[in-house]
């Protein structure tokens, strides 16, 4: 089952409010955050991955903390057979394996 939304989508849902917000246009940011006004339309999108770091060029460029357009984003975004186990979790299984 897909989610509602992807992480990219929800990351460029958030980069784009924050450049709003901000009264900048995707070229005025790009410039500042040293990248091509390509890719942060992408990302902008929901249609690229970016690195931690570009993640960070962008919310310093839109004077924002990266949490902040990383806002909304957690496991449930991944489709179903994606979501990880948390490590208690996988911590009881092997124990009650263990035990078997």
């Amino acid at each position: 089952m897909k989610p509602a939304a992807t992480a990219s989508e929800i990351l460029g849902r958030n980069v784009k409010t924050a450049r709003t917000r901000t009264g900048g246009s995707q070229g005025d940011v790009a410039k500042l955050a040293g990248m091509r006004v390509t890719n942060l339309g992408k990302i902008e999108r929901g249609q690229a991955n970016p690195s931690l770091t570009t993640i960070v060029r962008v919310a310093a460029a839109l004077g924002v903390m990266p949490v902040e357009l990383l806002a909304g984003i957690d496991a449930q975004v991944l489709p179903v057979d994606e979501r990880p186990f948390t490590v208690e979790v996988f911590l009881a299984a092997k124990r009650a394996v263990g035990r078997k």
